[in-house]
C-alpha cells in the first residue's frame, strides 16, 4: 500500500492505493486519477532559469507548457544549459520547442526587455 498526498487542488487529501492501483482518500476523482498517473508514469513541469543576452538581467526563468516524464528531467536540465535566449522576450515566448520529443515547449514565464 502507498500512501500520496494529491495535489491536483488545495485540499491536499491524503490517499492511499494498493497494487490494483484501487485508490482510497481521495475527495474528488481527480484525486484518483492523480494516484494512478504518479504510480505508473509520474510527471512534473519543470520549472528553471537559461541564460539571456541583451537583457538587464542574466536569466530568464522558464519552464516546461506541460509536464514531462519524471525520467526526462535531468536530460531537460540539461538541454536548458546549453540554451542563450537573446531579449526582447515575451511571457509565453517558446525558447525550445518539443524538448527531447516530448510534446511540452520550454516558456519564458517573464518579461524582458533589451536594454
Amino acid at each position: 500500500m502507498r500512501e500520496l498526498v494529491c495535489i491536483v487542488c488545495p485540499r491536499g487529501c491524503h490517499m492511499k492505493a494498493d497494487e490494483e492501483l484501487n485508490v482510497t482518500g481521495n475527495a474528488c476523482p481527480r484525486g484518483a486519477q492523480y494516484a494512478r498517473a504518479e504510480l505508473t508514469h509520474p510527471t512534473r513541469v519543470v520549472t528553471s532559469t537559461v541564460r539571456i543576452t541583451g537583457a538587464p538581467y542574466t536569466r530568464l526563468p522558464v519552464k516546461t507548457s506541460a509536464p514531462v516524464p519524471k525520467e526526462f528531467i535531468e536530460s531537460v536540465m540539461a538541454e536548458l544549459c546549453k540554451v542563450t535566449a537573446a531579449a526582447p522576450v515575451h511571457v509565453g515566448d517558446v525558447i525550445i520547442k518539443n524538448i527531447l520529443s516530448t510534446g511540452a515547449d520550454v516558456v519564458a514565464t517573464r518579461e524582458l526587455v533589451a536594454k
